[in-house]
């Protein structure tokens, strides 16, 4: 099997599983307890938060300064800030403003915030409504609406909003989104931006504060680390009000047993991620224009998303126009190419791809697109291989 589905899931990477498995092998481990293997615990994710901090541009050492906030996952670390940030209500207003949030995000931020606009429909005060930011044909976010939907003019309420969450590169396209401009826009209008990175952190460099942002999602097995550790990355001036409770751990913001060898293999992961981040880059880079070109020279119906903006290294929407997206993507598991027709947290389902849906794209291409995500483990021979699987099944089909 080939897999092309790093989008979803990456390969851990055997530099993180040996770090993890010494880990495992030294001993039980709870940070919280005062005794010396608690102190070691300790120690060592005081260390992994220094390495993250290097890797993606921030102390999380100075007092009442950013911190990191663990999570189970880039899921949980998104539900937590669609939910806890931005609350405090203006001076004679008992509701805090809207959340600004675009059409492409991805569904834990979608259903997070759907879930609040629910909450404040039915009880006013208690959850938030959404304002829509509209995405071009080429899959990025419309910069041009963002202030009127910040300051309410969009729809003449006038209420300014509280939260702005954009995710800084497609999961489905792969398109990066101009998190700069969008960032400069928000500080201006004194609202914080959320960014959801999971696509980008580990893939491409990425700098939370030089971007002046107030909170960013980033999980480690999309970066050949181990599933079930995220973090939520928050600025100094930031609260978040917690969606559990039960534990001082944290400072009660996400309290639980902190997973000492989970944040371990994450810093480890993001280490290796940096260092090696332009050779990685490069290799993906060469691979996807590989596949995309050697396609389209024997398919020119076939159609890149996103092709004219700046997209993620490893990252190829396809649309295989006149094949069935559910249709091929069972016949290339049976030839042996694991892609994805969306998102893994929903491609399961029948429904079309929302992305290309909100960019407008043909029906035609809708119905046929597939992603396939390279890594930096991929190699030359299983690309070769792809696209002569990928040939034969799209051949097949469309006749």
């Amino acid at each position: 099997m080939i897999y092309l589905d790093n989008n979803a899931t990456t390969a851990v990477d055997p530099r993180v599983a040996d770090v993890m498995a010494r880990e495992w092998s030294s001993g039980p481990s709870n940070p919280s307890s005062l005794h010396a293997l608690g102190r070691r615990g300790r120690a060592k994710i005081e260390n992994a938060m220094e390495i993250i901090g290097r890797a993606i541009g921030t102390r999380l050492d100075q007092p009442g300064g950013p911190r990191l906030i663990m999570t189970s996952g880039g899921t949980e670390a998104n539900n937590l800030a669609l939910s806890g940030i931005g609350l405090a209500a203006s001076a004679g207003d008992p509701a805090p403003g809207p959340i600004v949030i675009s059409r492409i995000e991805h569904s834990s931020v979608l259903a997070a915030a759907q879930a609040s606009q629910r909450r404040h429909q039915a009880f006013p005060g208690n959850g938030r409504p959404i304002r829509w930011l509209d995405v071009n044909q080429d899959g990025e976010v419309r910069v041009d609406q963002l202030a009127d939907l910040i300051s309410g003019v969009s729809d003449g309420s006038g209420k300014t909003a509280s939260l702005v969450s954009i995710m800084s590169a497609n999961n489905e396209t792969g398109v990066i989104q101009p998190i700069d401009r969008i960032a400069s826009i928000c500080r201006a209008a004194g609202v914080p931006l959320h960014v959801d990175a999971t696509q980008s952190i580990g893939k491409v460099p990425f700098d939370v504060e030089a971007l002046g942002l107030s909170a960013v999602t980033f999980t480690a097995h999309k970066f050949h680390g181990p599933a079930g550790i995220g973090a939520l990355w928050i600025a100094g001036d930031i609260n978040v009000q917690p969606m559990l409770f039960g534990g001082e751990q944290q400072l009660e913001t996400r309290p639980g047993t902190e997973p000492v060898v989970l944040f371990v293999g994450m810093a480890e992961a993001l280490k290796l991620a940096f260092d090696e981040c332009d050779s990685s880059t490069g290799h993906m880079r060469k691979l996807r224009d590989h596949l995309e070109s050697q396609l389209c020279k024997s398919f020119p119906e076939i159609v890149i998303q996103g092709q004219t903006k700046p997209r993620l290294p490893g990252t190829s929407c396809l649309s295989l126009v006149g094949s069935d997206r559910q249709t091929m993507l069972m016949s290339l598991d049976m030839a042996g190419v694991a892609c994805s027709s969306g998102s893994a947290c929903s491609s399961g389902s029948s429904p079309p791809s929302h992305v290309l849906t909100a960019m407008s794209r043909p029906e035609p291409e809708i119905r046929s697109a597939l992603r396939f995500g390279v890594s930096k483990f991929s190699t030359n021979e299983e690309i070769s291989s792809s696209i002569e699987r990928i040939s034969l099944s799209h051949k097949r089909l469309r006749q």
